[in-house]
């Protein structure tokens, strides 16, 4: 297991909300020659981004990376299905004035801040049009749109640095907040649920599938004996003291696993990923491209079958596109080769960076 945290993008700020928009933009067609529309076009997306740097001071993951592989997509949609600060998608809409993004997010925050964002620019309200939700109804959110195909899709998955930071959302185990972890505010179940309401064989399968969590059964039996358990800072110290102390000293915080899995457990981030990745593949047009960070083994492991699946697909039929690969016969995508892992100088500037794992496919067939 990788890490608990995702890197999506760092917080510069010390310690560890909504309304669907009408699409504004649909796909334009940029003139390659003209410099200026697209210099004009970057200037105001940078200048909206300055005006929203208070609430969303962020670097997101493997950013240029990211933004050189979506260069060669067909003009059109491409769906951010983890908007978060949307680092990456104003880095998309700033490189590729030809390019439209939905994005998709279930935290209020990140619905205000890419409102901000909107009201910040003309051309990015023109271009980004925002869904709170989550990203397994992409097909849902598509039809209510008339989209029939995307260019692409980006998945950043896990949890935020601003999220982590912030201890009323309780997803850090180095700070005091309450036991939430909703990423959707209004959700039901949180955190204290799984805490103080799961039985002791629960709470270990909750560990053990989310986190890979070798002392499941432990932490489990000291969970339910120590309840009621009022914050975080007392369940990490509950989950420290029930590992052995060899086991403390090494691989970080002893909680990290704990909160790791607690919080997909409140999210069903895992259980929802598979559906979300069938229908973004499927709704990419022959030559754009599907794009998944993840941070822990669990995530991993979905991506590589989904991907898998999605290559070794005995339905697929052939298609007539300037963007089919005479190589890839018979297959629906192919594998993209990028950088997997962010460089050592990111890493450096960003730590939280360093489980980040990139995986890309190219649509081929349809």
């Amino acid at each position: 297991m990788d890490s608990p945290n995702s890197a999506r993008y760092s917080s510069r700020r010390s310690g560890e909300t909504s309304r669907r928009h009408r699409w504004l933009g649909g796909c334009r067609d940029a003139n390659p020659d003209n410099r200026s529309n697209v210099r004009a076009s970057s200037q105001n997306i940078m200048s909206a981004t300055l005006h929203t740097r208070e609430s969303f001071d962020h670097s997101p993951v493997m950013a240029e990376e990211i933004v050189a592989l979506f260069g060669e997509v067909p003009h059109g949609v491409v769906i951010d299905a983890t908007l978060g600060g949307a680092g990456h998608t104003t880095r998309l809409l700033e490189a590729y004035p030809w390019m439209s993004v939905l994005g998709i997010d279930q935290d209020d925050m990140a619905i205000e801040h890419a409102a901000a964002l909107r009201a910040n620019s003309a051309d990015i309200a023109q271009r980004l049009d925002v869904q709170r939700g989550r990203f397994d109804s992409i097909d849902t959110f598509l039809a209510q749109r008339n989209i029939d195909s995307i260019s692409g899709a980006l998945f950043d998955l896990g949890v935020s640095s601003p999220q982590l930071d912030m201890a009323d959302r309780g997803f850090s185990y180095r700070q005091d907040g309450p036991l939430d972890m909703r990423m959707d505010t209004n959700a039901q179940l949180s955190a204290a649920d799984v805490v103080t309401g799961y039985e002791v064989q629960q709470l270990t399968d909750v560990l053990r599938n989310n986190a890979d969590e070798r002392f499941a059964f432990r932490i489990a039996k000291a969970i339910v004996a120590a309840r009621p358990i009022a914050n975080t800072t007392q369940l990490a110290e509950i989950v420290a003291n029930a590992i052995p102390a060899p086991a403390r000293r090494t691989g970080g915080h002893p909680a990290k696993r704990t909160f790791q899995a607690i919080r997909i457990e409140v999210n069903k981030e895992l259980d929802i990923l598979p559906r979300a990745l069938h229908d973004a593949i499927r709704a990419t047009a022959p030559g754009g491209r599907v794009a998944v960070l993840s941070y822990h083994s669990g995530e991993d492991r979905i991506v590589k079958q989904a991907f898998r699946d999605a290559e070794s697909n005995p339905l697929v039929q052939t298609v007539a596109s300037p963007f089919q690969h005479h190589q890839s016969a018979n297959k629906l995508v192919r594998k993209v080769k990028v950088a997997e892992r962010p460089s050592a100088r990111e890493i450096e500037l960003n730590p939280r960076a360093s489980s980040a794992r990139l995986r890309v496919i190219e649509k081929v067939g349809s």
